[in-house]
């Protein structure tokens, strides 16, 4: 399934993270002619100022200047899988080092410095619609590993029920799946909480040995 390109940037918010405001100048006017609010975060002692959990995925792109010394944002969670909001990288100097620093951000586009204002649309196109792309197939992924995992509640559900019933795999398999349809939850959800309310309910044990025979009893 293809994902609708988004093409119209008009109430975006663009966090410019770089110490040379002159080379950015152009980026900073195109942006505004497309709509898109522009910040400059402060960036104190090498280290960015940026509180990384209020940003919003619909509504933030973070530009990030590859020659800055100092930390850039996420890049002590580089292994993380998908940042938080479109990062479209700004390139001066191209020496692999720092080209691997702008990808370990999550940068899925690249403007070269000084920022020429007829690059900037079509940046802000491929890395905001790259950015949407990853996040969707990280969000599958994410859910197949999830149903992975849950399948062994699946599995110990079914042997639940059948001991519990007295039914084969394919019955006790299907009333779980109905059940689950029923209450609009994932069967792996589903067989999470059954045996949660399976394992909580008391069952009576049977007497060891004939019945009337008696613990010592000769």
């Amino acid at each position: 399934m293809t994902s609708r390109l988004l093409q119209n940037f008009n109430g975006g918010k663009a966090l410019i993270v770089t110490t040379n405001r002159t080379a950015v100048e152009a980026l900073e006017a195109t942006l505004a002619k497309l709509g898109v609010a522009s910040e400059f975060p402060a960036i104190e002692e090498g280290r960015v100022t940026l509180d990384l959990t209020g940003l919003k995925a619909e509504r933030d792109i973070l530009f990030v200047d590859g020659d800055l010394d100092g930390t850039l944002p996420m890049e002590s969670d580089a292994d993380s899988r998908c940042p938080p909001v479109p990062v479209i990288g700004l390139v001066g100097v191209e020496a692999p080092s720092r080209l691997k620093r702008l990808i370990n951000v999550g940068a899925t586009a690249f403007l070269r410095k000084p920022v020429h204002s007829a690059a900037v649309y079509t940046a802000l196109f491929l890395g905001v619609n790259q950015f949407l792309l990853r996040s969707g197939m990280q969000s599958r992924l994410d859910d197949m590993e999830r149903r992975r995992r849950g399948r062994r509640s699946v599995i110990k559900a079914v042997l639940a029920l059948m001991t519990e019933s007295g039914v084969d795999d394919d019955e006790a398999y299907n009333r779980l799946r109905r059940e689950s349809m029923r209450l609009r939850v994932s069967l792996e959800e589903y067989c999470e909480e059954f045996l949660g309310r399976w394992a909580a309910t008391p069952r009576v044990t049977a007497p060891e040995g004939p019945p009337g025979q008696r613990a010592g009893a000769k």
